[in-house]
């Protein structure tokens, strides 16, 4: 079963700033995260209901929406990409 993607402006933007090879290897990743194959992991604590994607040093955050499509929400190095996202999920929690 192939999914509907759809990349948030974050991830595009991220994805177009990196040198070509990695950027081709989001593109691979998100192509087989239509089709439900990856390196996925829930997240747990603040961020459940959310999940990773491994891509070499990058994460993308994914949820599953509604409709059964797949809303990639954020993408980071790995070192940062926990603490920003929970940051910024929290951030729009309270407003």
């Amino acid at each position: 079963m192939t999914r509907v993607l759809r990349p948030a402006a974050q991830v595009i933007a991220f994805a177009q700033r990196l040198v070509p090879e990695p950027r081709r290897a989001v593109k691979q990743a998100l192509r087989e995260l239509r089709a439900e194959r990856g390196d996925t992991r829930a997240l747990e604590g603040a961020l459940a209901g959310y999940y990773r994607l491994r891509v070499g040093r990058s994460r993308i955050i994914f949820a599953y929406a509604a409709d059964g499509a797949i809303e990639a929400v954020f993408m980071e190095e790995r070192s940062l990409v926990y603490e920003v996202f929970e940051a910024e999920f929290i951030k729009r929690l309270k407003s």
